[in-house]
């Protein structure tokens, strides 16, 4: 490593010069290890490994962030997020909540009452309040959505490293890493009204945390995922409905490819992560082809994951659902043409929840499944699975068609319950 003036500076746009003493090991160029996952196969994944010292970056704001990130250039680069950086800010630095993105006459009361299913009935908004809701959510998207270009290493440094507000998106690119980095709260100002979702109506969010549209060859590692700041469950009801703020933790779809994320925490949120995100995108099939291994789901509602049409190695990860939960629906969702491959994960959950609520499925036909402990006893969830939903469900097979042979060593379940509790999450690589 090059050495630098023992003294901290900050530079232009965010720039921190950190002394060689004050950092721990770098893993800025750190690769992806053969073998470790869908992500290794078809020349691996080595992100921005390959940068040269002009593009290696250590950000300590949004605005040193943007530039490194250089509109999504391809070019390799390797980008090290030093404290707490929050995306909804101006270019000077100074914060910007809700009210300062509102523009065109938005009001949150007048917006309900404009689109009050009483009066409005079931048509999608349109007019003033849904035109100006737009112009105002685009005003925010400007801030919030951080595009990540090919060839790209995004990394925190130390164990306090935070992108806070902020949307990372992995849109049409390939060989990126994301490591050692909090993603929190990617609040969404401006919900949409989508009267016929799901029958009753609900409110649509626009951000992920982290979303791979389109992306291949990803590593994401010990990330900690959360909407911590502003959980949903603490919002109001309008029309019904919980005003939902936040979207996924991780989504993967738009025939995103060869992902694979390890050792990392996703917790407290509603729909933590999405492969494949509608039954009719038949061109996701050969795609979505991701490994989850050694991460943690605690206190996560849903979709831990839900699959579509991707081959999904899921082995190895702790799944807790807190003894206060009110509102858990299922971990592990199986959909159209789906292939996930379970084995030795572990699930901790309070007694008014059984094992038969940990798997459900909409049109999935299979699910590969050996190893699991649930609440420390061995359980066969796809046999349970057969047994609660037979006459009103499908019954699942045990083939899903393929076998995985990129994976590190699997351990037992309960090996593995202990060792994700100590090391899964951002702050925690090795």
């Amino acid at each position: 490593m090059r050495k630098r003036h023992p003294v901290v500076a900050l530079g232009l746009l965010g720039v921190l010069c950190v002394p060689a003493h004050a950092e721990a090991r770098d893993i800025g160029r750190d690769t992806l290890a053969p073998n470790d996952g869908w992500a290794a196969a078809d020349g691996g994944t080595t992100g921005g490994a390959a940068a040269d010292d002009a593009h290696v970056y250590t950000v300590t704001d949004r605005a040193g962030l943007v530039r490194a990130l250089d509109g999504g250039s391809d070019t390799p680069k390797i980008i090290k997020i030093a404290g707490t950086i929050d995306a909804n800010t101006e270019d000077d630095g100074d914060h910007l909540d809700c009210a300062d993105y509102a523009t065109d006459g938005y009001g949150l009361k007048k917006y309900l009452a404009a689109y009050d299913p009483r009066t409005w009935g079931s048509a999608p908004p349109s007019g003033p309040q849904e035109q100006a809701r737009q112009a105002s959510a685009a005003r925010q998207a400007e801030r919030v959505a951080l595009p990540v270009g090919s060839n790209t290493t995004i990394v925190g440094l130390g164990s306090k490293a935070v992108l806070k507000g902020g949307s990372l998106q992995v849109s049409n690119a390939d060989n990126v890493i994301i490591r050692n980095l909090e993603l929190r709260d990617a609040y969404d100002c401006f919900p949409v009204w989508q009267p016929n979702n799901g029958g009753l109506g609900d409110w649509k969010t626009a951000y992920d945390t982290l979303w791979l549209r389109g992306a291949t060859h990803v590593w994401v590692d010990h990330v900690t995922a959360s909407d911590k700041g502003h959980p949903d469950e603490k919002e109001p009801t309008y029309f019904a409905r919980n005003y939902l703020r936040h979207d996924g933790l991780l989504d993967i779809t738009g025939g995103s490819d060869l992902v694979t994320v390890s050792w990392s925490r996703f917790a407290d949120h509603d729909k933590a992560m999405l492969i494949g995100n509608s039954d009719s995108a038949t061109g996701d099939r050969g795609k979505l082809r991701v490994t989850l291994h050694h991460n943690e789901f605690e206190s996560v509602v849903q979709r831990a994951p839900r699959v579509r049409f991707g081959q999904v190695h899921l082995y190895n990860n702790r799944y807790v659902v807190p003894e206060d939960a009110h509102d858990y629906r299922y971990s592990v969702g199986v959909s159209t043409e789906s292939g996930i491959y379970a084995e030795n994960n572990a699930f901790t959950t309070p007694g008014h929840i059984e094992a038969a609520d940990l798997v459900k499925s909409w049109n999935g036909t299979a699910l590969h499944n050996s190893g699991s402990l649930f609440n420390g006893y061995p359980v066969d969830l796809l046999t349970i699975y057969n047994a609660y939903n037979s006459g009103s469900e499908r019954d699942l097979t045990a083939d899903v068609g393929w076998t995985p042979t990129l994976h590190t060593k699997i351990d037992s379940a309960a090996t593995v319950d202990r060792e994700v509790a100590r090391g899964a999450g951002a702050g925690r690589t090795p």
